[in-house]
């Protein structure tokens, strides 16, 4: 009788699943779309003009290069998942924000890893000064490096902690918009990523956030 209960349970849940995980697809398809339709109208109508206005605004943005270089987040990101690792193996336990603070410091050296050696590489667009000084603001397909600008190194790595939040704490969802939003304004006024950039960078990283963090919560339960 109650093995009956528990698998009708289990059969409700499983359910429940399968009706509110296609919901959640839907919402990131559209968003793809969205951000699609977003980047390449950035792309063609705005990057230029906003690069333009905007360079030099910002001539102490130059010192924030180095308090801010993607170098130098990966390191604090890492050594905060190595210290929290390290405690879990001492003590035998961590708290709940401890886990998904190791996991957002992962996906989001693991999102820019995969963006700095794949990404920029497959889109090869060049940063804003280089185009500014004649270089083609055009994609160069399988032409790019780890320094082109699209989608931005940044964007990916604070998207993607941002996204890991987002999926365990809904309480986080303002906070975190709001200082990606900054980020992102600071990136192009600080002339190191056009609009469709940070665009990009932005999708995926909070993309590749929620998509860890789902998993981590399918595989605990």
């Amino acid at each position: 009788m109650f093995q009956g209960v528990g698998s009708s349970r289990r059969q409700d849940a499983n359910e429940s699943e399968r009706k509110t995980l296609p919901v959640a697809y839907r919402v990131w398809l559209l968003s793809l779309l969205i951000c699609t339709l977003a980047i390449a109208a950035a792309f063609r109508y705005f990057d230029l003009a906003i690069a333009t206005r905007v360079y030099g605004i910002l001539p102490s943005a130059k010192s924030l290069a180095t308090g801010f270089a993607s170098a130098f987040l990966l390191g604090v990101e890492t050594a905060i998942a190595l210290a929290l690792i390290l405690f879990r193996i001492v003590r035998g336990y961590l708290s709940p924000l401890g886990r998904v603070t190791v996991l957002a410091c992962l996906t989001s050296i693991c999102a820019y890893a995969i963006n700095d050696s794949t990404l920029k590489l497959l889109f090869g667009v060049p940063v804003p000064a280089a185009v500014l000084h004649g270089a083609q603001h055009v994609f160069h397909l399988l032409g790019g490096s780890s320094r082109s600008s699209f989608p931005s190194g940044h964007m990916v790595l604070a998207g993607s902690f941002a996204g890991v939040f987002m999926r365990f704490y809904r309480n986080t969802i303002v906070p975190f918009s709001t200082l990606l939003l900054i980020a992102a304004a600071l990136l192009i006024l600080g002339d190191w990523h056009f609009l469709s950039d940070v665009i990009a960078g932005t999708f995926v990283g909070v993309s590749a956030g929620l998509l860890a963090g789902e998993l981590w919560l399918i595989h605990a339960s």
